[in-house]
């Protein structure tokens, strides 16, 4: 019997990851085989679990979907992945289908694990997809209205995804800020006014901060109005956070939220559940304009070398997509 087998990459020490090969079940009843075509890393989450600083106390809330393996290692960790349907239910053979599936170029799932792409979504952009329904259960969160004026501290992929849905609420002005003058770039894509730091408008209805610099919600404090939300989307691993809440923080009535999307909104689960966002993040995944979260693109077999570049580039880095080689 033929055994076939698969290649996925794990974090075996913090800072160092490595290509392990590993065997392929055949898939059974009402699972599908998936061969990988595009991935991406995120630079938020997967950065802390690289680099060792998922605090134990999170080792369990922390787990990926589909995680192998132990924090703080060694551990296949991920949850972006778009491939195409090998083997399995007739109605998904050769669909492509995102999965919150580990860095792996094939691999076996339940068939409800996996979500067909929509028309007209292109493989290649619809690993935005996990940072799409961050973004969605942000705004969840952070509710904004129509008329409010809104920042969105830091212009990362997240960070720029809730800005581009708050605009599109009718009467908003909404600033996308960052320290990088570059990314004025980016928020020019996306149809965004864009501020450096120091030069973020004060008396704000809402503060959305996601920057996962401390610092940048010192400043999200500063920028909101009186009785105005201020919604903390940075995760922070094992790292203190400081901040001013003496001073005018009460007097002012200022309101700090917590997001985070492992959890949907209390007021949206009798409607909603995962797999119902995750459609609409797909969908609103259409729009081409969201090409420019891409800041770059290499092949899957680079990753242990990669990784670690990736993680010191910081600022530099948007949504960096993996590239799955072609079988022969």
């Amino acid at each position: 019997m033929i055994v076939e087998t698969a290649t996925a990459f794990w974090t075996l020490a913090p800072g160092h990851g490595a290509l392990r090969e590993e065997s392929l079940p055949a898939p059974g009843e009402g699972e599908v085989r998936v061969r990988s075509l595009f991935g991406a890393v995120s630079r938020g989450t997967e950065a802390l679990v690289f680099q060792g600083r998922v605090p134990e106390s999170e080792w369990q809330r922390m787990r990926a979907p589909l995680q192998a393996g132990e924090f703080p290692g060694p551990v296949k960790y991920g949850y972006v992945n778009v491939g195409v349907v090998e083997a399995g239910p007739e109605a998904l053979l050769g669909r492509d289908v995102f999965c919150l599936y580990p860095h792996q170029d094939r691999y076996v799932v339940p068939a409800a694990a996996v979500t067909p792409l929509p028309a007209g979504l292109p493989a290649a952009r619809a690993v935005l997809a996990a940072n799409m329904e961050t973004a969605i259960n942000g705004c969840w969160d952070a509710e904004p209205r129509v008329g409010d004026r809104i920042v969105v501290i830091g212009a990362g992929v997240v960070g720029a995804l809730v800005a581009w849905l708050c605009a599109a609420i009718p009467g908003t002005r909404v600033r996308l800020v960052d320290i990088a003058p570059e990314r004025a770039e980016l928020a020019r894509a996306l149809g965004v006014d864009f501020h450096l730091a120091g030069e973020a408008p004060a008396d704000n209805d809402l503060v959305i901060h996601a920057s996962g610099n401390p610092e940048g919600l010192r400043q999200a404090l500063a920028l909101a109005g009186d009785e105005a939300r201020v919604v903390e989307m940075s995760w922070y691993g094992d790292r203190g956070v400081g901040l001013p809440l003496g001073e005018a923080f009460h007097s002012r009535r200022l309101k700090l939220i917590s997001s985070q999307v492992g959890r949907l909104p209390v007021e949206r689960v009798p409607r909603w559940d995962y797999r119902r966002r995750l459609s609409l993040a797909l969908e609103l995944l259409r729009d081409p304009r969201l090409d420019a979260l891409i800041s770059g693109e290499s092949d899957f077999l680079e990753l242990p070398d990669l990784m670690p570049r990736l993680i010191a580039a910081a600022g530099e880095v948007l949504c960096h997509r993996l590239r799955y080689p072609t079988p022969a």
